[in-house]
């Protein structure tokens, strides 16, 4: 057995024993070591996905860990290997798979969601979902790799090139994500953020930032951009006044990418989208050249990793650390320290 975290019902995690899963044909099993929360667990533990969500599930994708086993067919990999996982399995035959974008498969299973996830101490996956880590990277910041990768495969959607400018509208840790591959790429940057501990964090790391309560955002931008507007806007806060305020910041032919989950259906100013003939694109998870590229940027610091990680809880305080994301403001990403110390996962816990 496995000690897992479980969703059970809205605003239940639990903490239990979980059969493990022997390695089938292609499969390895990992021994997770850090496994971070974001928003969409969120979403889970208050009951939102429920339609979509089996109980009990165990939760979990933005991950790090190493190889403790190996089924057959299995070629390239190791126990002791250091990874993380593109948490996505896909058809392959459907009208998306056969355009070429199988990271929105029509049928898309996100591990983690519709399928078990990493917050447990033994995770079977397919080796096709393994992406390699250097061994110079420490396991909990590589935790951080799936979620650079969604603001990787942001910048890649808005074409963002160097010299560009660039607001990110919400300071959340995707926002904070998408300003640093962003600025990496060479753009210039600011995010709008009105949380004042979210507000500090990302000053601290070099940004930018404006708070949308205080500051006349348009009037900003105005003299940033000498009037033209910006290049690009990222909508990363899921609130309607962040769509407003993405809209309106753009100049003539920007682009909006939506990165937010928005619930609901926002009013959208269209007469601006016909004034400046801007382009609105949506982006959605990753590709394996994405994740790539994140290993890259945690890697190398450009994403420094470690001072986004709020706190490190062990995996039995997981209940606990969704209770304390649910405010928000305070907390920027909290990891789950998922090792053991079975003789097989050792090497899991550096």
């Amino acid at each position: 057995m496995t000690l897992a975290v479980r969703y059970t019902a809205a605003r239940t995690l639990d903490t239990a024993p979980a059969p493990r899963v022997e390695p089938g044909p292609g499969e390895v099993v990992l021994a997770p070591a850090y496994v971070g929360i974001c928003g969409t667990d969120l979403h889970i533990f208050h009951g939102d996905m429920d339609a979509r969500v089996a109980t009990p599930a165990v939760l979990g994708h933005e991950m790090s860990g190493r190889i403790v086993g190996v089924g057959p067919d299995v070629e390239g990999w190791q126990a002791g290997d250091a990874v993380t996982v593109m948490p996505l399995r896909w058809d392959g035959t459907c009208p998306a798979c056969r355009a070429g974008h199988q990271h929105v498969c029509q049928h898309l299973d996100f591990i983690g969601i519709d399928s078990p996830g990493a917050m447990q101490q033994r995770w079977t996956v397919p080796a096709s979902t393994l992406i390699r880590l250097p061994e110079s990277l420490a396991l909990d910041r590589a935790a951080l790799v799936e979620p650079t990768a969604v603001a990787v495969h942001d910048v890649g959607r808005a074409q963002l090139t160097e010299g560009e400018k660039a607001v990110v509208v919400g300071g959340g840790p995707v926002g904070v994500l998408i300003a640093l591959v962003a600025r990496a790429a060479g753009a210039e940057v600011r995010v709008v953020e009105p949380s004042a501990h979210r507000r500090a964090l990302a000053e601290a790391l070099g940004l930018t930032v404006w708070d949308p309560a205080a500051d006349d955002i348009g009037a900003l931008v105005g003299t940033w951009t000498s009037d033209a507007g910006a290049d690009v806007a990222f909508e990363v806060s899921g609130a309607a006044g962040g769509v407003d305020t993405a809209v309106e910041v753009l100049g003539v032919r920007g682009r909006l990418c939506l990165v937010a989950i928005h619930p609901r259906p926002r009013e959208v100013n269209l007469h601006r989208f016909f004034w400046r003939e801007l382009t609105l694109v949506g982006a959605r998870l990753y590709d394996r050249s994405d994740f790539e590229k994140a290993v890259a940027l945690v890697a190398d610091g450009a994403i420094p990793a470690d001072r986004l990680i709020s706190k490190v809880v062990p995996l039995t305080q997981a209940p606990a650390a969704f209770e304390a994301l649910e405010g928000g403001g305070d907390v920027m990403k909290i990891l789950v320290d998922c090792t053991d110390d079975t003789d097989d996962a050792q090497g899991a816990t550096e």
